[in-house]
């Protein structure tokens, strides 16, 4: 009997990143707030750059946190999720340096970026497909910046309300540049689904995932409170800024404009030559 009843319940193995956003809307299935009968979920929680090389080469997880960006390169073997997204609106990734630097300074500067394949980096190359990076652990940029080692950063995560504590400027929001260019939101990382599992079970982790980010906007609070350990150096204020800037009613549903971004801004990549393939953008409704 016991036996029987472990062969029926079938594991969904989910990967996303160690950020407070991450852990707020997954916080009803990491606890088990959120339950589905006949299936588990677990969690693994790595930096998102390397989800999004594992995904592309080498997809061990069911669900995966990742960059947009690395979509289109890993779309034969995953499809989105319609909700968990991280989304901008009129506000992104930041270009943060020692003093205030002119667009045209941005262009002919050496930029410390999180990694190729985040959303980041395709929007800088977007405004700029000219300009010099590095690759830079993103947690490492602004101590990097401060230290003098590049003139610039390229930041994500918590890093867009913490930089000004290090005596940092912001000379570009591409968040904000992407908005006045399209007139659309920022979609930055989302959730993918691998297609192996079948309709059924793709749609059941999908409705998972929704209840989840549900049950913490319901319970923002305790929500809250388990998201701050993942906070890296922000108190308790900054942390629930930081979470309500990219859990929302958009992290529930892209909503039309949402998912006309996430498709423009891959077509935009793939017309500039940044994106190799052309992206077949697809959802889990």
């Amino acid at each position: 009997m016991t036996t029987a009843t472990s062969a029926a319940i079938q594991e969904i193995k989910i990967a996303h990143s160690p950020d407070s956003d991450d852990a707020f809307m997954f916080y009803g299935l990491a606890t088990n707030k959120v339950r589905v009968p006949g299936y588990k979920f677990t969690h693994t929680l790595t930096d998102i750059e390397t989800l999004n090389q594992r995904a592309i080469h080498d997809p061990f997880y069911d669900v995966s946190a990742i960059s947009f960006h690395a979509y289109p390169y890993l779309q034969e073997t995953y499809t989105l999720m319609a909700c968990g997204g991280s989304v901008g609106e009129g506000y992104g990734p930041m270009v943060i340096s020692p003093r205030k630097l002119s667009h045209d300074q941005i262009k002919k500067t050496r930029i410390a970026v999180p990694g190729t394949l985040t959303t980041a980096f395709l929007t800088l190359k977007l405004f700029s497909p000219e300009v010099e990076t590095v690759t830079v652990p993103f947690d490492k940029i602004i101590p990097a910046v401060v230290a003098g080692e590049y003139q610039a950063g390229l930041i994500i995560h918590e890093g867009q309300l913490t930089y000004g504590n290090n005596g940092l400027v912001k000379s570009l929001d591409l968040g904000q540049w992407w908005r006045e260019q399209t007139k659309l939101p920022l979609p930055l990382g989302g959730n993918a689904i691998r297609r192996s599992l079948g309709k059924e079970t793709m749609r059941v982790a999908t409705n998972a995932l929704r209840d989840s980010i549900q049950h913490a906007l319901d319970h923002r609070e305790e929500a809250l409170s388990y998201a701050m350990q993942f906070a890296r150096d922000l108190d308790p204020g900054l942390a629930d800024k930081f979470v309500g800037m990219y859990v929302n009613e958009r992290t529930l549903n892209y909503g039309e404009d949402g998912r006309e971004a996430i498709r423009k801004l891959l077509e935009m990549g793939f017309d500039r030559g940044i994106i190799p393939m052309k992206a077949k953008v697809d959802f889990v409704d």
